[in-house]
């Protein structure tokens, strides 16, 4: 897998997650003006990559 970094028709940053057979899996949620909050960014994204799975539909009201 991939990030990749682009910018966007306004201008700003995004980064997007292309698994190995060229398809997004993920993308940012909003463009960034500064080059560094967008890497940011897909550091907070690789951290998150070791969370836990929580299976809601088990989850009483």
């Amino acid at each position: 897998m991939r990030f990749e970094l682009y910018r966007d028709a306004g201008g700003q940053w995004r980064w997007r997650l292309r698994a190995r057979n060229g398809e997004i899996v993920a993308e940012s949620g909003e463009g960034y003006v500064r080059r560094e909050d967008c890497e940011h960014g897909i550091d907070l994204v690789r951290q998150s990559a070791e969370a836990k799975i929580v299976d809601m539909t088990t989850q009483i009201a």
